[in-house]
């Protein structure tokens, strides 16, 4: 079996290294993660009860001699500077600048593909800009790369959350966005049975609640917007992991709880949950929707052809010619897309009533 060697960069609690281990399944291919890193210490505490390796620290202070040979780079870089419930100053955010720690890892080390992931919002932060230039930068690198905003809930995930995702490629590859929508889960699938008192709200903000909407016989999400408008769906509005305790309440009586959130992003019920209730609500608020990661991934690995390494490193000497013909497309690609944005319509999975 071929073993492939990746590194989990901002790794938090592990929703990419999920992914990646579901994608290499799938694949019939062995993963071996090599670095993992994150800065956060109870992350790190949830990380290594989980996958038995404490991640290393800050990634500014790993120097590249240090950083281990990898065929993927994965990183979920830190969506505040260009979240919409952030301050939004994107590179002038210190934070910010941790993409290029990214960026440098790439340009040592060319490993033969990354998957970057961050918030729907960097897509039209500062006009677009932010991204232009971060794509700008991962091509002068030499990279083929491609981009796209993704939802959970076309994935069978209850839980609206879109988010974009970056995929490039060190040589020309056959890589196709996933496509296939998913039907979505139940949520009464996901609900915890006898949940404990400490996660209903007071009863002054739940009579307040029901005052407005009133519960129906299938399981729902209230979300309760900044201006205080109240709605209910079948599935949870994006996880934040800052927002406030009463952001989300399943039938407007309690909060969500720490494996139902875990659950909402898509991870195992094997996960162990060593942390606070506050600190795993941050965790789950902060990490990827497993699933969509592992179908890219998935399409990536294809897109690779790794069942014949030879197949994918060979003829390089043909690659300038390779490399002029996809500059051409991409560009033509591009054009495409505004051409054709009037007709475009968003499907999303369905929803049960």
């Amino acid at each position: 079996m071929m073993k492939v060697r990746y590194i989990d960069l901002f790794c938090g609690v592990g929703g990419f290294r999920y992914a990646m281990q579901g994608a290499a399944l799938k694949n019939k291919i062995k993963a071996e993660c090599v670095l993992s890193s994150d800065i956060d210490p109870d992350c790190q505490r949830a990380y290594a009860e989980n996958f038995g390796e404490k991640p290393t620290g800050d990634i500014h202070n790993i120097p590249p001699e240090q950083i281990p040979d990898h065929d993927i780079l994965l990183a979920g870089f830190p969506c505040q500077p260009f979240s919409i419930i952030g301050s939004r100053k994107g590179f002038e955010d210190a934070r910010g600048t941790l993409f290029f720690e990214i960026a440098r890892i790439l340009e040592q080390k060319r490993p033969k593909m990354f998957v970057l992931e961050n918030v729907k919002l960097l897509a039209g932060h500062n006009n677009g800009k932010t991204l232009a230039r971060i794509i700008e930068a991962l091509r002068e690198l030499g990279y083929f790369v491609d981009k796209k905003i993704l939802n959970a809930l076309d994935f069978g995930l209850p839980q609206r959350r879109e988010r974009i995702f970056i995929v490039g490629f060190r040589l020309p590859a056959n890589f196709s966005w996933p496509s296939e929508i998913k039907p979505m889960k139940p949520l009464r699938e996901l609900l915890e049975k006898n949940v404990p008192k400490k996660f209903y709200a007071s009863k002054y903000i739940r009579e307040k609640r029901i005052s407005k909407l009133k519960p129906t016989s299938e399981p729902t999400i209230w979300h309760e917007n900044k201006s205080g408008h109240i709605s209910a769906y079948p599935y949870s509005c994006a996880l934040r992991a800052g927002a406030s305790y009463n952001y989300l309440l399943v039938n407007g009586e309690r909060r969500l709880t720490p494996r139902e959130m875990l659950r909402l992003q898509g991870f195992p019920d094997t996960f162990k949950i060593v942390c606070s209730d506050n600190q795993a609500r941050k965790q789950a608020g902060n990490s990827l929707p497993v699933p969509v990661a592992e179908a890219v991934i998935n399409q990536a690995i294809k897109a690779c052809s790794w069942e014949n390494v030879s197949g994918y490193e060979a003829n390089v000497k043909t690659r300038p010619s390779i490399e002029r013909q996809m500059a051409l497309f991409e560009k033509r690609k591009r054009y495409a897309k505004i051409a054709k944005t009037k007709n475009r319509r968003k499907i999303q999975a369905p929803v049960p009533a």
